[in-house]
């Protein structure tokens, strides 16, 4: 069976305040494995992948309809967000000698900072979408006008997602620019491998292949240290239950709330490609590998997740689930949080000519 594009005139996802549309678009590959996706937000929605038993669910947290994700307790689940994914600090920075300042959208430990691109970033963007049945793929594409949420030079954005018959997920963004301005778009799927989304994921067990990581401020900016993680909880440089440590008396588990970080990542390798992430739910066997060809990876514990957070007509998640504290971890691939104001950090300037591509493959398996 030829892996397809299933539903290419895509089905409603429910309408805006504008009165616009929103879509969604499916991928099935030739094992079942199904991928659900939205133009807005170019979101992932859903990813249907089986366990050891062949029993197949719905790894991701989310909303039935597009009202969640638009609303405003929506924690980006599942989101391409952007122009700049993570945190800025005081939401400013200087490019060329001259001085922005971006919209504060967050404020942890009472430190203001610009996250995920601002008030009205990329996940509250309808996408122009383009269906590839040939390459079981879809394309989003959004334009982000100079001066938007207080960003320089007008950015043409393309997110595609593609499966394969291999049940491997990619996620692509491909960007250029019209004038020097700064980017890190970054992919914010919730994932709970179990498929029981009222479960815990401190069981679930966790390989990150990274020396070092970021401490932060109070504030969870990233202080400039590129730290080693040998004898602390920050090493998972072998496979290791995500709750084993969460109670051990440390600095960045205590600003953080748990883990909210950045992993400092090696060079990808010859493929363009190098392993972000392993994780495995040894309850359902499954496991989901990451790699990508970016220089961080923030895993993040669903520290914030919390069941207040989900009441009224259209907080609700998936089936009128409020999901739980530490209900679901996210693993984004990324350039360094802050890298703007950091000059010890790789750049995140994008410049007329030059193209941004950011690449992710998922591998899911079960065992």
């Amino acid at each position: 069976m030829k892996s397809r594009i299933h539903a290419t005139g895509s089905a409603t996802f429910g309408q805006l305040l504008d009165g616009r549309e929103a879509h969604i678009y499916t991928l099935i590959n030739q094992n079942g494995m199904r991928v659900v996706v939205s133009d807005y937000g170019a979101t992932l929605v859903s990813v249907y992948t089986p366990d050891r038993d062949g029993e197949i669910k719905d790894l991701l947290h989310g909303y039935d309809s597009v009202d969640g994700y638009a609303g405003s307790t929506n924690p980006y689940f599942g989101n391409s967000v952007g122009r700049f994914g993570n945190r800025i600090c005081d939401g400013k920075f200087t490019l060329e000698g001259k001085r922005y300042r971006l919209e504060t959208n967050n404020d942890p430990g009472g430190v203001a900072c610009h996250l995920h691109g601002g008030v009205d970033g990329f996940n509250r963007r309808l996408w122009t979408v383009t269906p590839k049945p040939d390459e079981n793929a879809v394309t989003f594409t959004y334009v982000s006008v100079d001066g938007e949420e207080g960003y320089p030079g007008t950015l043409t954005t393309e997110v595609t997602y593609q499966l394969n018959d291999d049940n491997e997920l990619s996620w692509t963004a491909v960007a250029t620019t019209d004038a020097p301005t700064i980017l890190n778009i970054v992919q914010h799927a919730y994932w709970n491998l179990s498929g029981d989304h009222t479960t815990t994921i401190n069981d679930h067990v966790l390989m990150l292949p990274c020396d070092r990581y970021l401490p932060t401020n109070v504030g969870l900016i990233p202080t400039g240290e590129l730290a080693s993680v040998a004898n602390t909880p920050m090493d998972f440089t072998q496979p290791t239950a995500i709750g084993a440590r969460l109670d051990q008396t440390f600095e960045a588990l205590e600003f953080a709330g748990g883990y909210d970080h950045c992993w400092v990542l090696e060079q990808p390798n010859a493929n363009g490609l190098a392993l972000a992430a392993r994780v495995k739910d040894p309850k359902s066997g499954r496991v989901m590998e990451l790699h990508t060809n970016q220089v961080g990876v923030q895993f993040y514990g669903g520290n914030f997740l919390s069941p207040e957070d989900f009441q009224g007509e259209f907080a609700s998640g998936k089936g009128g689930l409020a999901y739980e504290f530490r209900t679901a971890l996210c693993l984004e691939t990324e350039g360094f949080p802050d890298a703007p104001n950091q000059a010890n950090f790789p750049s995140a300037v994008l410049r007329t000519g030059e193209t941004y591509e950011h690449r992710m493959l998922y591998r899911f398996s079960a065992e």
